[in-house]
């Protein structure tokens, strides 16, 4: 069966059909990164895999890398390093066996704190709850295209900072000390606007709201302007809602997406393998690209 794919959205997101990820081969391969770089996120229905598939199709993308363990529950899955388990469950000791647990994770982009992000990430799902804990997704390069251009000519001249203090749950990552001044606490400045660096398309580049602040503004005018940045970046028209099903493997491009997660029953039991790839491309270069 040929490589095919139906849009999810107008702004994002396929599903992508005739590809068993079990025995992709590097044809399809092609065939489903020629999709993904136009539509950011890629759902592939019904795969019946190991982790040792899943981790196989995952490093067909570039290099595995494994997050750091910054806090409870942060664990690869067992004889792979590179993978690492998303769950609420817990073991007889209360002792959490996945990350992230059970509550809402706001929007985000994975591990935008660091100097150089990973460049994708991938779910694979393993158990789910009888409802809650959809992941939604929201179109950096729709956003920035719905934005006046006087607007984007100003955002092209700023940058802003990622803050590392706290995770899409609202912890404080592991060894750092809170801090609510986003003029203070740690993380990484980025350009606001950058390039896909694969296709040259503009894309805004934001991290998590909590903490964000557009370097070199005061604080009230970073606090108003980054508002407002928000509202178009997580707009409905350029977001899409993924209800996930046994089975589902979901690819976002960390570069051009936001997502974040509804939360489920705590009594329920969500689990999902995770891999990200590194990044083969610094994000000040692909600025200056875009300017």
């Amino acid at each position: 069966m040929a490589v095919s794919h139906t849009p999810i959205t107008p702004a994002l997101g396929a599903l992508v059909q005739g590809v068993d990820l079990a025995t992709i081969t590097p044809e399809q391969f092609d065939a489903c990164n020629e999709i993904w770089r136009r539509r950011h996120v890629l759902v592939f229905r019904g795969q019946q895999l190991t982790n040792a598939q899943f981790e196989r199709f995952s490093s067909m993308l570039g290099e595995l890398d494994p997050p750091p363990n910054q806090g409870a529950g942060r664990k690869s899955v067992p004889g792979h390093p590179n993978l690492y388990v998303v769950s609420n469950r817990k073991s007889a000791e209360g002792e959490p066996l996945g990350a992230l647990g059970d509550g809402e994770a706001q929007w985000h982009t994975d591990m935008s704190y660091l100097e150089r992000p990973p460049f994708a990430s991938m779910l694979w799902s393993i158990e789910l709850p009888q409802a809650g804990g959809d992941t939604c997704f929201a179109s950096m390069p729709a956003a920035l295209r719905t934005m006046p251009p006087a607007f984007v000519a100003r955002l092209r001249k700023l940058s802003i900072k990622h803050d590392g203090t706290y995770d899409s749950g609202g912890n404080v990552r592991k060894g750092v000390v809170p801090n609510d001044d986003p003029t203070r606490s740690v993380g990484t400045i980025h350009p606001m606007v950058i390039a896909h660096p694969e296709t040259g398309e503009p894309t805004l580049y934001l991290g998590r709201r909590r903490n964000a602040w557009i370097a070199g503004l005061p604080l009230e005018e970073s606090e108003r302007l980054l508002n407002i940045i928000w509202s178009y970046a997580t707009a409905d028209a350029v977001t899409l809602r993924h209800s996930w099903q046994l089975g589902d493997v979901v690819l976002w491009n960390n570069f051009t997406t936001m997502h974040r997660r509804d939360a489920f029953p705590p009594d329920q039991i969500r689990t999902l393998h995770r891999s990200q790839i590194k990044s083969r491309y610094p994000l000040s270069a692909a600025a200056r690209e875009a300017a």
